[in-house]
């Protein structure tokens, strides 16, 4: 049995990864900003929930203080952000940049003396840092960004593992799935493998990272192809 954290836990990927750890048996702490729906959304999945928000970096270190030993680390916390150069709201950029980039790091530095030698981090970004779209001003930067804090965080926790995850278009994934068919239409034309990546496929892609013994410092694109399209 793994002792399991992931911080953004309550939806999405996050949520669908911390369920299935749970189900199998493994010691599950999921993480979200708000504690009361935390608590419930663990409760369900058979985990234990605490409440935690990224862009609060100052707090991280007292709302982690309970967890204990941490053998696989997943930060997947994310905060969808419109941001164009021509309207750019600083104020969001601020909170995306800090939840991604200090507050992921946070993380880290709060749990330092409870991960070991064996423990391993996977870190969440994007595709959007590979290919931009209109308002990925801000994500295109923080995303590409993991990629430093990936090596370095590599570099500095060695013998811990640190890996990073780049999910392009998640078709069934709550955000895309509120998409209208036929721009999902489009982007599975544009997909060599004539469909899209689901949350399923990027559950198996973490496991993979943290499991793996020799997988170190990479990232790992899931998206079917979708860059050659």
């Amino acid at each position: 049995m793994n002792s399991v954290l992931v911080v953004g836990g309550t939806s999405g990927i996050g949520h669908a990864f911390a369920r299935e750890r749970a189900g199998r048996g493994d010691d599950v702490v999921l993480t979200g900003r708000d504690a009361q729906r935390a608590g419930a959304v663990a409760e369900q999945a058979g985990a234990r929930g605490i409440a935690l928000d990224l862009a609060r970096p100052l707090e991280i270190a007292a709302a982690l203080a309970d967890v204990g030993r941490v053998d696989h680390l997943v930060i997947a916390g994310v905060s969808r952000d419109d941001n164009k150069v021509t309207e750019y709201d600083i104020d969001a950029a601020l909170r995306l940049v800090t939840l991604k980039l200090v507050g992921y790091t946070e993380v880290v530095h709060a749990l330092r003396g409870r991960l070991h030698d064996g423990s391993a981090i996977v870190l969440f970004g994007g595709q959007a840092k590979e290919r931009p779209y209109p308002g990925a001003t801000t994500v295109a930067t923080v995303n590409a960004g993991v990629r430093g804090m990936m090596h370095t965080l590599a570099v500095e926790l060695a013998p811990v593992r640190v890996n990073a995850v780049h999910p392009g278009v998640v078709g069934d994934s709550p955000y895309w799935q509120a998409k209208p068919e036929k721009v999902l239409a489009a982007l599975r034309t544009e997909t060599p493998t004539g469909r899209l990546a689901t949350m399923a496929d990027v559950v198996d892609a973490v496991d993979f990272l943290l499991r793996n013994d020799s997988v170190n410092a990479v990232e790992l694109t899931v998206d079917g192809g979708w860059l050659l399209g």
